[in-house]
């Protein structure tokens, strides 16, 4: 069983009150939680606070809620829970195209096993061309591995937009990098 099918599982008995269930989804997408909130905050303690407050609103809600995906859910809840918190604190850092500013981390290419810091430093000088939804859509896509539905439903935009948001990502990257780096060996599928 793959974890997508094990988390509806977890889901599932959490929402009947398993509290098992309940802190194993917080273990297992703990971590994806905090680096995806890292995307726009660099407050890690106000991060660790909107992401501990999430779970215990999702304990205290009475509704028998059905997701898709608990991974796109629980991303998804975090972007407007981080939007919200930060707009009232008003501490969130500056916004741009309505969504809040995507911070891209050279993290995030250790984690996606990229070998050569020369091509790293190009690759990041090329990311950072990108709009923040295209930012965001990439790392979405090709570091958290969810599918175009998820993605929708996270970004809030329909499921053609998000491939043509992708696609037009994925040509300016190769047009920013310009043969450097084969597009291939960035994003392979």
């Amino acid at each position: 069983m793959d974890h997508a099918n094990e988390d509806i599982l977890l889901w599932e008995s959490f929402r009947k009150g398993d509290r098992d269930a309940f802190a194993t989804l917080f273990r297992r997408h703990y971590e994806a939680l905090f680096r995806y909130g890292g995307k726009f905050t660099d407050n890690p303690g106000q991060l660790e606070d909107c992401i501990q407050e999430l779970f215990v609103e999702l304990w205290q809600s009475t509704s028998g809620l059905q997701v898709k995906s608990v991974r796109a859910y629980l991303l998804k809840s975090l972007k407007y829970k981080i939007l919200k918190t930060f707009r009232k604190r008003r501490t969130l850092l500056p916004l741009t195209d309505g969504q809040g500013v995507f911070i891209w981390s050279h993290e995030d290419h250790l984690i996606a096993g990229e070998e050569s810091a020369h091509n790293n430093k190009k690759v990041l000088n090329a990311l950072e061309h990108l709009s923040n939804r295209q930012k965001e859509i990439v790392y979405l896509k090709y570091f958290q591995n969810l599918s175009y539905e998820e993605i929708s439903d996270i970004m809030n935009i329909n499921y053609q937009v998000a491939r043509n948001l992708l696609y037009q990502a994925i040509k300016s990257l190769k047009s920013l990098l310009a043969g450097a780096i084969a597009i291939y060996f960035l994003f392979p599928r």
